[in-house]
């Protein structure tokens, strides 16, 4: 089974996971390039916290964050594939000149009406996230009729602008936004359902890594979430998802390996067999 595993990198001293841990270029640069060694087929470079209650963050503090960072990983190794988490089209212009070919879009390119022309004009890929409101405001909006369905509709109507604005349909991708303006019980009916969203012919990005539903699970804190992550992954290839976007690389790679290898089992590759008739 196909997949691909997207490291985070955050340079931002508030994210929810590790905030402040890679916040000088230097760090991060080395931060992204350990988790491309250890199997990241994409990193995504964000500079702005989409953490519950988070502040937003101006684009040239944000550019001040992401730029050298991105920069610094491309000129280390060009053949690495990078992703800037942003939803302002400035930010995501500065850093696909600087290397990133991907934007992660939270808002699902809402949040700035500059960025599906800049998309589609650059032609990078992109990423439509599900969410209501903004950061600061969204869990006051996590209210459905049909989570399933409305983060469904949404991404379907998201999929047909862009398509609509000149971007490629191949280069769009879509997450269900776990964690963003959902409750517990949202979190997992989608992980649960998650193969509902195949209907919409895009590969899946499932972002679950340490997030805070597992710790109301498990009771653990955040640097203690990489188990409950791992079993989130393995649901979300065994449910369709094809992009897998953690903190923990190396462990994600191998729960994943095993995870294909024992699904490959119940989906075989056909194969040609060849009868050997002997006298």
């Amino acid at each position: 089974m196909g997949y691909r595993i997207m490291g985070v990198v955050n340079v931002t001293p508030d994210s929810f996971s590790d905030g402040g841990a890679f916040s000088d270029a230097d760090s991060a640069v080395a931060h992204g390039l350990r988790l491309a060694f250890e199997g990241a087929d994409l990193l995504d470079i964000g500079g702005e916290s989409t953490r519950p209650g988070a502040a937003a963050v101006d684009a040239d503090e944000e550019c001040a964050r992401v730029l050298p960072v991105i920069a610094g990983i491309h000129a280390a190794d060009p053949a690495i594939r990078i992703s800037v988490d942003t939803s302002k089209a400035a930010v995501a212009a500065a850093a696909l000149d600087a290397g990133a070919s991907y934007v992660n879009d939270v808002t699902a390119l809402r949040g700035d009406p500059d960025m599906a022309a800049l998309v589609a004009e650059r032609g990078a890929d992109v990423c439509l996230m599900h969410m209501r409101g903004t950061p600061r405001t969204m869990q006051a909006e996590a209210v459905y009729d049909d989570v399933v369905e409305d983060v469904k509709a949404f991404l379907h109507e998201r999929i047909e602008t862009a398509v609509a604005a000149g971007i490629a349909l191949e280069r769009i991708e879509v997450d269900p936004g776990i964690g963003f303006a959902k409750t517990i019980d949202h979190n997992l009916a989608l992980l649960d359902d998650l193969h509902a969203l195949t209907a919409l012919g895009r590969p899946i990005v499932l972002g679950t890594s340490r997030k805070s539903f597992l710790g109301r699970i498990t009771g653990r804190e955040t640097a203690e979430r990489m188990p409950a992550t791992l079993a989130t992954v393995v649901m979300g290839l065994e449910r369709g998802a094809e992009v897998f976007r953690v903190h923990d690389v190396a462990p994600a790679r191998d729960a994943l390996a095993v995870a294909a290898a024992t699904l490959a089992r119940r989906w075989p590759t056909p194969t040609t067999t060849t009868t050997t008739t002997t006298t």
